[in-house]
């Protein structure tokens, strides 16, 4: 891959990949962006492995999904998410709190299940797409999936 198809690539995915990671860190976007950009870093340096002109997109999910679990296994939370519930936004203006109470249900998922529900509904993968990206099988997605969907409901309704 040359350094134009890789800038070009990049360009066609990085709102979705920060999007992504955006969900995946429960709304924290300056985190998401660090991981966005460490994401891009590594692909950049990783870019002559990379064969499959039509699986771009896969191949810098998987690494921005890797990324996101690095991080997340190298610090301990510092605060709890209990705070954040303290925060009413429906008398906010800022645009900022919008997702807050989906966030919130996000981050009370299990990781797996968290990347497989994001993946399925928020970038519109398929489920053996998502194991690939999770290096996972289709079996364990469909799992994380059902179990995700079930526990999301529920963490929404209180």
């Amino acid at each position: 891959m040359t350094r134009l198809q890789f800038i070009r690539y990049v360009e066609s995915n990085q709102r979705a990949v920060r999007r992504f990671l955006i969900a995946l860190c429960c709304g924290d976007s300056a985190l998401a962006d660090d991981l966005a950009q460490d994401t891009f870093v590594k692909a950049y340096l990783s870019c002559d492995t990379f064969r499959d002109d039509g699986k771009f997109s896969a191949w810098i999910y998987r690494i921005a999904y890797n990324t996101f679990i690095s991080n997340r296994r190298s610090k301990r939370p510092s605060e709890s998410i209990s705070e954040a519930a303290t925060i009413d936004s429906a008398d906010s203006s800022d645009k900022a709190f919008e997702y807050q109470e989906l966030y919130m249900a996000l981050d009370r998922l299990s990781e797996k299940e968290r990347s497989a529900i994001l993946l399925y509904y928020m970038q519109g993968y398929a489920i053996n797409e998502i194991a690939e990206i999770t290096e996972s099988s289709t079996d364990a997605v469909r799992q994380q999936l059902s179990r995700g969907r079930q526990h999301l409901k529920g963490l929404l309704k209180e």
